[in-house]
């Protein structure tokens, strides 16, 4: 063992960034290194495949604490804990309350209950529906179609009646008009003066639940339209900006009000993208809000920098720091969520989860794997608990404060998602606001071209969907209807719409629907049949014909693979024999043209393709080779033609 006391990494020389990227260079042998590993995810911004300490000396918040002000490390100080939510339809409310009693024994923090109608409600039917519920111990939610209003007075007068500690009351109403007409492009009432109004009305009802949440701001829309993180972060922003300004205009203070607000983002797959969006949204709305300058209204246990032994702020009338804490709630996204494979969605959900807890976020739903097809089970809500219970029990996540701190990687993501989404903020506020700009046209565009350019990307494969635009459960057949979750977007537009809502979609809808056109014809017609015809080189024919049959099977066709044939003779009659109807042809560059045009011309009653684009491309052609596939090659384009050549 060596006796040398001194610091190992003093024994070496420090190498400069500049001579890690010329090393780099080197080894990628000329490569143009921004195109080889400089990422560009949709919102537009460059990611490096490395960075050092240097690179985070113009990011101005790396010397706060968590629950110190911007909070971008968190709004929390002691633990991550956050709600556990699962969401109940309230048909019967008998059924409902059992249902919530049976779940919040089985782990569930907080119930989110959804009521199409409660303007015919009275108190006993709070009561009934919170029966046995004990609302200090857990988070209650409730999202109300209509008679919101209606709904508050009867529950605050219902938690006025019980013995409760209204401060130990947690919970929101999705009060929302500005989401309302996002997705049906018309307010909630006849005017939007009269949804402004009820900002004053809601919060005045809710007035002795200091903790209840009397607006939400639903940024998840933007989300599952197909927007990028930075879009739904910058409308989100935007909403909650224009909450805050119709709250000030009518006498209320931003620091009364901001407490009382909510955000609903979803979470996607796109791990560390996600993570630092939670992040870089703490420190935008504080720095929001702070420019409304709220006066504290804070309890004795403000945490406000100003405060001086107990509360301090509102005697000096300093501006109140803890107002500007953001309130997040996430739901795992719709967008990325498959009907074909649709046990992957629990993957999906998994890593959504993971990025949201880590992210910071006050609670979170885990949307069961089925829930895009069909009503959820039993076993897929039970499955959906877990994954979150499982991240609390047993991965210890609520246990460490932003654990993503310190990692170069994150704190510029961080940076670079705060920086984009701010600037298309300040575009939608020179526009007048959230309502002027999405009246104009203008949220709609922009959501609009991201969700094609994301369609464009997942149908050449630039964007990928495990189990449905690549590596498809071969075998798998729907044998329900579910074209009601497939042939559309949904789209919510109102009969009193004042311009045109976004559309909710999913980016596996195209192939989805390619594939059960299939599935369809397969049940008269039988399943067409795709025959590799593997022959010459081992390596490019076996690698040719994995790519060619996860081609195919993306619109359900059978594939029929082979080891390898000695012969063009062998392999013809071969796939005579099994009545193919597609021959794909998988071999080498050099090799095809050797062995193309023969297969081609005793296979003529059947669609010949050649997996590759070889050199001799040209001369396949002129001799009446028409199809190629290759990674180049737009997929679902591609396989809607073989479709309409086999009459589907």
């Amino acid at each position: 063992m060596s006796n040398n006391s001194g610091k190992l990494f003093e024994e070496f020389s420090p190498v400069s960034a500049e001579q890690w990227k010329e090393k780099t260079i080197a080894d990628m042998k000329g490569a143009d290194f921004n195109k080889r590993l400089v990422w560009k995810p949709i919102d537009g911004f460059a990611v490096e495949p490395i960075y050092r300490l240097e690179d985070l000396s113009e990011v101005s918040y790396l010397d706060v604490l968590p629950g110190q002000f911007p909070y971008t490390r968190s709004t929390k100080k002691n633990s991550n804990t956050w709600f556990i939510r699962q969401d109940i339809v309230v048909e019967d409310i008998a059924q409902a309350n059992t249902k919530a009693l049976t779940i919040l024994q089985k782990g569930i923090t907080s119930i989110g209950f959804k009521i199409d109608n409660t303007e015919a409600w009275s108190e006993q039917d709070v009561a009934n529906l919170l029966a046995e519920i004990s609302l200090s111990a857990i988070e209650v939610c409730f999202v109300i179609g209509r008679g919101k209003q209606h709904f508050m007075k009867l529950f605050t007068a219902f938690v006025s009646g019980q013995k409760i500690d209204k401060a130990k009351i947690t919970g929101s109403i999705n009060a929302d008009y500005i989401g309302n007409f996002t997705l049906k492009g018309a307010f909630c009432h006849d005017s939007q003066s009269t949804c402004e109004s009820c900002l004053t009305t809601m919060l005045s009802i809710a007035e002795d639940i200091p903790h209840f949440k009397t607006c939400e701001i639903h940024a998840d829309y933007i989300s599952n339209a197909g927007g990028s993180i930075t879009q739904e972060l910058a409308c989100g922003l935007a909403i909650g900006a224009e909450y805050l300004t119709a709250a000030t205009a009518q006498g209320i203070n931003a620091g009364t009000f901001a407490p009382r607000m909510k955000f609903n983002f979803a979470v996607s797959s796109n791990y560390f993208m996600e993570l630092a969006k939670f992040r870089a949204a703490r420190l935008l709305w504080a720095k929001i809000v702070e420019a409304y300058n709220p006066q504290c209204n804070c309890s004795e246990f403000c945490s406000c920098e100003e405060q001086i032994g107990s509360c301090g702020c509102a005697s000096t009338k300093k501006i109140c720091k803890c107002a500007s804490k953001i309130h997040m709630h996430a739901t795992t996204s719709t967008w990325n969520k498959s009907i074909y494979d649709p046990y992957v969605n629990m993957l999906r959900t998994q890593t959504e989860a993971m990025s949201a807890t880590l992210g910071g976020v006050d609670s979170l739903t885990v949307l069961p794997f089925n829930y895009v097809y069909e009503q959820p089970t039993e076993f897929s809500e039970r499955i959906a608990r877990n994954q979150q219970i499982l991240l609390q029990e047993e991965c210890h996540f609520d246990d460490i404060v932003d654990p993503a701190a310190g990692s170069y990687y994150i704190e510029m993501l961080t940076d670079k998602i705060a920086e984009t989404s701010w600037k298309l903020f300040l575009e939608i506020q020179n526009q007048g606001g959230y309502i002027a700009a999405f009246k104009n046209g203008f949220i709609q565009k922009e959501i609009s071209q991201t969700a094609q350019l994301r369609n464009s990307n997942i149908a050449t494969r630039r964007e990928n969907i495990l189990g449905v635009n690549q590596f498809p459960n071969f075998t798998e057949q729907i044998q329900q209807d579910v074209s009601d979750y497939i042939l559309q977007a949904t789209s919510l537009k109102s009969e009193q719409a004042i311009t045109e809502p976004l559309t909710m979609c999913r980016g596996a809808q195209a192939f989805e629907l390619l594939r059960y056109k299939t599935d369809q014809f397969a049940k008269t017609n039988g399943r067409p049949k795709v025959f590799m015809f593997t022959i010459g080189n081992l390596t490019f024919r076996k690698a040719r014909a994995q790519f060619a049959c996860n081609f195919f099977a993306c619109a359900g066709f059978e594939v029929i693979d082979n080891n390898g044939f000695a012969s063009v003779e062998e392999g013809v009659k071969a796939a005579k024999d099994k009545a193919a109807d597609i021959i794909v042809i998988c071999s080498s560059d050099d090799e095809y043209a050797e062995y193309a045009v023969p297969i081609f011309e005793q296979l003529q009653d059947t669609i010949v393709v050649v997996a590759g684009a070889p050199a001799c491309t040209p001369d396949l052609e002129a001799k009446g080779i028409k199809h190629f596939i290759s990674v180049k090659t737009n997929v679902l384009e591609s396989l809607h033609t073989y479709q309409s050549l086999l009459g589907i």
